[in-house]
């Protein structure tokens, strides 16, 4: 299947299906300002309590509506098909906020357009008036080109694979030109990252009535926090019940701030007093998810890089106590690395891998840098797959990450253009 038709089929999707996620969108963090309204905040069961008790009132309403509407109308004349019809739709209206719906290809597709705004404007727009200068693609390009892709933070070893490639292609399908080059880079850079890889964002999530344990890595102050309260909501309204335990017990407000995330999301943090054993939180947090049937288990912890050896031992020994209570726990360590930060990112990804076993990267920020590049270069060079970006501040701004969405991202005004006139 060509580039072009997979942006079509899976990526653009249907526009019209934005108007009813961003209805799905309101109803969803409606909910969570209700429990930071409604004054001081309840514990974590009261807050799952009230979440149901405060939606089943309507669908309860709605349907003894419609049974007194019915029982109303028996002896009069039956309803036309028409108002039949229209009394479906309004039901059918009436039920969608109380249900979950599954964001549209095209919607989840301009999250990573508007989340990769800075470094398409950066990037993309060199190229552009790279392959407006030259109307042939020859050495020089080729040069220029590479130049590009090392500022953007692909990394050299991408850029490398990455020219050999187009080199390749352009000699074995004999272009000159320049015109529909920006879509043969996109496709190469779609294949660079996949190759010999299936399924990489999948989360290892254990089968239902077993507790999966997630551990969160990262230094202080790239989002590690604010990213598990993201994870925490998206698993919860893929109806999993989670806990979290706040065993970043040396960073002076982080068990707070894990517990307002945890009010906001509706999860309950297990937590001690700040300066105790990280790996007595993990303790206590594992028996406490399995005594509340819990699904997902998600651990903060400290990242203290300046203490390094230190902070490396502690991660060692919560390694530990998770696997001596669960045996094939942790199931995922989830490394959240600032894309803003660049090549550090890459630096800081080599000593976590060495330390602990990462399954994968979640890159934070990254609507924030103009080196959006940095994904390719982490994949390719660490062996690491990025299972989740951050696009944005909203709730739901924490997206799978996926390398065609991505590199259209990187590309979307050329390649745009570059499918209409393909269409034409």
């Amino acid at each position: 299947m060509s580039f072009f038709k997979r942006i079509k089929d899976k990526l653009m999707g249907n526009p019209a299906d934005e108007e009813k996620l961003e209805v799905t969108e309101h109803d969803l963090d409606s909910h969570p300002q209700a429990l930071e309204e409604g004054g001081e905040p309840a514990t974590t069961e009261t807050v799952v309590e009230e979440s149901s008790e405060q939606f089943s009132p309507i669908e309860d309403t709605t349907e003894s509506e419609q049974t007194s509407d019915i029982e109303g109308t028996q002896d009069l004349e039956p309803p036309s098909l028409i108002e039949e019809e229209e009394q479906l739709e309004v039901q059918i209206i009436e039920e969608q906020p109380t249900e979950e719906k599954k964001p549209s290809a095209w919607s989840i597709t301009q999250k990573f357009k508007e989340g990769l705004e800075k470094t398409r404007n950066s990037f993309t727009s060199k190229v552009n008036d790279l392959v407006a200068r030259y109307r042939k693609v020859d050495e020089d390009f080729f040069e220029e080109l590479e130049d590009l892709l090392l500022q953007a933070d692909v990394g050299f070893e991408t850029v490398m694979e990455l020219m050999d490639k187009l080199r390749f292609e352009v000699q074995r399908k004999n272009i000159k030109d320049t015109n529909g080059i920006q879509t043969l880079i996109s496709e190469k850079l779609v294949e660079i990252y996949e190759q010999g890889e299936e399924d990489l964002i999948e989360l290892n999530m254990q089968p239902d009535g077993e507790l999966t344990v997630i551990l969160f890595v990262g230094v202080n102050g790239v989002g590690k926090t604010t990213t598990i309260g993201k994870l925490a909501r998206r698993l919860k309204s893929q109806g999993k019940t989670v806990v979290l335990a706040a065993g970043d017990t040396f960073r002076a407000g982080a068990i707070d701030q894990l517990q307002v995330w945890g009010d906001r999301v509706g999860c309950e943090v297990i937590k001690q007093s700040e300066g105790s054993d990280p790996a007595a939180v993990m303790y206590d947090a594992i028996r406490a998810a399995k005594n509340r049937k819990a699904d997902v288990l998600i651990c903060d912890t400290a990242g203290r890089l300046q203490n390094k050896v230190n902070l490396m031992n502690e991660l060692e020994k919560v390694h530990r106590v998770i696997s001596r209570e669960i045996p094939s726990a942790p199931h995922e360590v989830l490394l959240a690395l600032d894309a803003t930060t660049g090549q550090n990112a890459l630096v800081q990804a080599q000593t976590f891998k060495e330390a602990t076993n990462v399954t994968g990267i979640v890159l934070t920020k990254l609507d924030g840098t103009a080196k959006g590049g940095i994904v390719l270069a982490i994949r390719n060079k660490l062996h690491i797959p990025v299972k989740f970006v951050g696009l944005g501040e909203k709730m739901d701004d924490l997206q799978p990450f996926d390398a065609e969405r991505y590199v259209y991202g990187l590309f979307a005004d050329g390649l745009d253009k570059e499918l209409q006139n393909n269409e034409e």
